[in-house]
């Protein structure tokens, strides 16, 4: 299994550059979303949209995606908009009612938000993953600094195959629930865990303070 290894200094300028693409028209697509909003994600280790959108976004016409990145492939054959529209995978109104509002197997598409754009993120299969420890960070990028009232972040139980079985919530053990965060471009959320190894699916649940609006990020790690 191929890993993915961030760079900051190269995520910042593929950030910046996200919010012109956006809003550009994009040749060869029949249709198009309303351009993305300047809200956020996980970043590091990279939320499944918004990885598929950092690898293959200046090259998302190339046939070699389907070997080389197959389940970005499925993404973008399935809805460009959702790696064009990186930062908007939010549901509002939920309540704080997160297990009721998304179902099993909805989970990293926000239980089929926004017209069910980003249902390519729920695919199960061989997502490119970024090596962690058992200690380490999430980077959030928040374009509108909308700050957050919580951070819960999940990580899949030892066992859990990723790349054979659907996401549900009894397959995930809350490992982070943090306070506030004052509005900020961007955020770190310091995360430990134990006893896992290789492919599992860290789920990052933001509640934004500026309304109620949350963010459901699937970002794939390799626990070295």
């Amino acid at each position: 299994m191929e890993n993915k290894t961030s760079q900051s200094t190269r995520n910042r300028g593929w950030l910046a550059r996200a919010f012109v693409l956006a809003a550009v028209p994009l040749l060869g697509l029949t249709t198009m979303a309303a351009p993305a909003s300047a809200h956020g994600s996980i970043v590091d280790p990279a939320s499944r949209n918004y990885g598929c959108w950092e690898r293959w976004g200046d090259d998302h016409l190339n046939p070699d995606m389907e070997q080389e990145d197959p389940m970005c492939w499925q993404a973008w054959q399935d809805n460009p908009n959702a790696m064009w529209n990186w930062n908007g995978l939010y549901r509002n109104n939920v309540g704080g009612d997160h297990q009721g509002q998304i179902p099993n197997g909805t989970l990293c598409s926000g239980g089929n938000t926004e017209g069910g754009r980003y249902d390519s993120m729920d695919a199960v299969g061989p997502w490119k993953t970024t090596d962690v420890g058992d200690d380490f960070t999430l980077h959030l990028y928040d374009g509108a600094q909308h700050g957050a009232d919580y951070f819960q972040v999940y990580v899949t139980e030892q066992g859990f195959d990723p790349t054979t079985q659907a996401l549900g919530w009894d397959d995930l053990e809350l490992v982070e629930r943090t306070g506030s965060y004052p509005p900020a471009a961007d955020s770190y959320i310091p995360v430990s865990t134990s006893g896992r190894s290789g492919h599992h699916i860290v789920f990052t649940i933001w509640q934004a303070s500026h309304m109620d609006q949350v963010y459901y990020l699937c970002s794939d790690v390799n626990f070295t």
